[in-house]
């Protein structure tokens, strides 16, 4: 008698940072996350590139690391 596909996967835990969830929670946040993204206003989606990429340039210490100004 074998489990049918997916059931299992669903039921797996995540564990992140000190939060337990299962891999649907992590899905359905993932999508609730990304849909707010895509109302975020394009001004505010620029400051956050121009963080990353201020993160980036640090963490990975390289020179050719292109900073847009804001």
């Amino acid at each position: 008698m074998g489990l049918k596909r997916g059931v299992m996967e669903d039921n797996q835990k995540i564990v992140i940072g000190n939060k337990v969830i299962t891999r649907k929670e992590l899905f359905e946040e993932q999508e609730k996350l990304r849909k707010a993204r895509a109302r975020m206003h394009f001004k505010n989606k620029i400051k956050a590139l121009i963080d990353l990429q201020k993160i980036a340039s640090k963490w990975g210490k390289r020179k050719d690391v292109i900073i847009w100004m804001s």
